[in-house]
């Protein structure tokens, strides 16, 4: 495996030795069959017990994997055409958000998401997928041109949150998020939400407020990561797998807690090692949502979407 964490350890010692045992068959041309099919049998089973019992830390590492899906890798598979659209006609365009008209099977959508980048320049290009106050401002107005021409619009989250320079704090981050958050409630065009990746505080809500928000199976969505969160109650990093679970971060335990509407299915050890299948899952929940949302009236999906939002955290005794 390229790129191992610590809990996938167990099928890359299996993966060597299947190789070593190949090799040595090879060489000698001495049958190595049984032992081959014995080992990756094995293989098999350790990746399905891993994989289907990871934590939440582990589901964080999963989220953050190098060659995970992106919002372009997503358009790339899923979408017919597409036309990007840039700036937010005030201050500029901001990478860490991309946006613009495409098809889906036809369907026009408005595409909106957060872009981290693949290598180390792109990532700085991309500002590691933390956007500026300009970048959800520009993914608002390009909602806004989705709503003028009635177009459903998609999202898709990854971002591990919005950028916290100074900067960005004296061109209005908090009412720039904030001004999306009201604006998306009251749209007039279905909004899906997906969270890809790494679905971080008010980075993630700014671009998250949707009629059906879905998250993959190995995401995160909280208001802190765990390392922030274990650097402020213990004051170190050493806490962040604890920090995980406390919060509840998971794509269940957002289920669970009644947060999002579902979870998507990924290819056994994630997104990465299979784009196609993921972006096909992605693609068919898009579909099946569009065709029930876009039935609906105007004035009851704002109502239901509002709705959906103001009865999350109220507890009844």
């Amino acid at each position: 495996m390229e790129t191992t964490f610590d809990f996938e350890k167990p099928i890359a010692d299996l993966q060597t030795q299947i190789e070593k045992v190949k090799q040595v068959e090879e060489k000698t041309k001495v049958d190595m069959g049984a032992t081959i099919r014995e080992l990756e049998e094995k293989l098999e089973q350790t990746k399905l017990e891993v994989y289907n019992n990871m934590t939440g830390w582990q589901k964080v590492q999963m989220s953050r994997h190098a060659d995970r899906p992106q919002t372009f890798d997503y358009i790339d598979l899923i979408c017919d055409d597409f036309i990007e659209l840039h700036g937010d006609r005030t201050v500029k365009d901001d990478k860490a958000i991309v946006g613009g008209f495409a098809s889906i099977a036809g369907q026009p959508v408005m595409v909106i998401g957060h872009q981290k980048g693949k290598n180390t320049k792109e990532r700085q290009f991309r500002n590691f997928g933390m956007a500026n106050p300009e970048g959800y401002r520009k993914a608002l107005r390009l909602m806004k041109m989705a709503e003028k021409f009635n177009k459903p619009i998609v999202t898709l989250i990854d971002t591990m949150g919005a950028y916290p320079g100074l900067e960005a704090e004296e061109r209005g981050q908090g009412e720039a998020i904030a001004r999306n958050l009201l604006e998306m409630s009251v749209l007039k065009v279905p909004v899906i939400c997906i969270v890809i990746g790494e679905g971080a505080s008010g980075g993630a809500l700014g671009i998250g407020i949707g009629d059906r928000v879905y998250m993959l199976q190995n995401t995160w969505y909280s208001v802190i990561s765990p390392e922030s969160c274990s650097s402020i109650l213990w004051r170190s990093w050493d806490h962040k797998e604890r920090a995980a679970e406390a919060l509840k971060l998971t794509a269940e335990d957002m289920l669970g807690n009644g947060l999002i509407d579902g979870i998507i299915a990924e290819p056994l050890g994630g997104a990465h090692q299979d784009p196609e299948t993921t972006a096909i899952n992605v693609k068919n929940r898009i579909l099946e949502d569009l065709a029930v949302l876009l039935q609906k009236d105007k004035d009851a999906l704002v109502a239901e979407r509002i709705d959906k939002f103001s009865k999350m955290g109220v507890v009844n005794e």
